[in-house]
């Protein structure tokens, strides 16, 4: 005889449900006595960031924006009055400044190619090294050297590659005819500092490089030469090109050690923007120098819309 156990009546004013009975939806979340908050949500955070995005707008929007109106300003000597034109920025790609804008081109140009094929020989022979004692010492002394420029750097070259400095005195390097006062004094001093700083920023690419790849290409015939020039290379391109432009950048804003070492014997844009800006050559120069320091602004902004997109392509392939 089949088991008919009765179930309960249900309560008066109740719809019966066949099977089991559905769970009761959950409660909203009613926190505080608000609206329901839905799943997922987090509470806005941006507040937290206003702090930062005003110290930018002080420290750095604020002098841009002051740069950029008074290189569009000319004042006028007799009234006083002030008004908008470009002589400022016209006068700046004329003339001894544009010399000085193409002399910083052309060193920057020069030190950071150097400065990018030295510095990564020296990178890969420390990764390819047995020896991690090396690596430790070449990137502790990379990083104090890329570190030491400026004025300090300049009277270190004087005091030895100068003109009684110990090292010209010892090799007679002044009858070679070598001058430390020249393009070519120039470019060893800012080698010293940019090849350090090339070591530390190629290292980690380098680093990316897997064994598996090279081993691959060698089960495949390939030769070391065809590795590099098939695979390695076109790895290492964006982050070769990315650290090409960062010593561009480098060394196009390096002011103190050219200006201690050479002067203005020179062309160079920094030394010319320091020289308006003192009144050393003409008094009421500033919205000229300013005109110039937006030049080198507007250089640094392409240079950073190069590096960006390197950096990004580069992490995707070693990252």
């Amino acid at each position: 005889m089949p088991d008919q156990t009765a179930l309960p009546a249900p309560a008066a004013g109740s719809v019966p449900v066949a099977g089991a009975a559905a769970p009761a939806p959950p409660a909203p979340d009613v926190r505080g006595g608000g609206a329901p908050r839905r799943r997922g949500a987090r509470p806005h955070r941006w507040p937290v960031v206003v702090p930062f995005f005003a110290f930018l707008a002080v420290c750095f929007g604020l002098p841009a924006g002051t740069m950029v109106y008074r290189a569009f300003t000319v004042l006028d000597p007799e009234s006083g009055a002030s008004r908008f034109s470009t002589e400022n920025v016209s006068g700046s790609l004329s003339g001894a400044y544009a010399t000085g804008l193409t002399g910083s081109v052309e060193l920057s140009l020069f030190t950071a190619l150097l400065a990018t094929v030295i510095g990564t020989l020296i990178a890969q022979a420390v990764v390819t090294s047995p020896r991690p004692a090396l690596r430790g010492i070449v990137v502790s002394a990379s990083g104090v050297l890329a570190n030491f420029s400026g004025a300090p750097l300049a009277f270190a070259f004087i005091a030895t590659l100068g003109t009684t400095g110990t090292v010209t005195q010892l090799f007679h390097l002044d009858r070679t005819g070598f001058s430390l006062y020249s393009f070519t004094g120039l470019v060893l001093a800012y080698l010293y500092f940019m090849v350090p700083l090339m070591v530390v920023t190629v290292l980690p690419a380098l680093d990316g490089l897997r064994s598996q790849w090279q081993e691959a290409a060698a089960s495949c015939g390939a030769t070391r030469g065809q590795y590099w020039r098939h695979v390695g290379i076109p790895v290492l391109t964006p982050s070769l090109l990315g650290g090409a432009v960062l010593m561009f950048g480098t060394a196009f804003a390096s002011h103190a050690t050219a200006a201690v070492m050479v002067g203005s014997s020179q062309p160079l844009i920094t030394i010319q923007i320091a020289n308006a800006l003192n009144g050393n050559v003409l008094v009421g120069q500033e919205n000229l120098a300013l005109a110039m320091s937006l030049n080198m602004v507007v250089i640094a902004l392409l240079v950073m819309a190069v590096q960006i997109p390197l950096q990004r392509r580069s992490a995707r392939w070693l990252g």
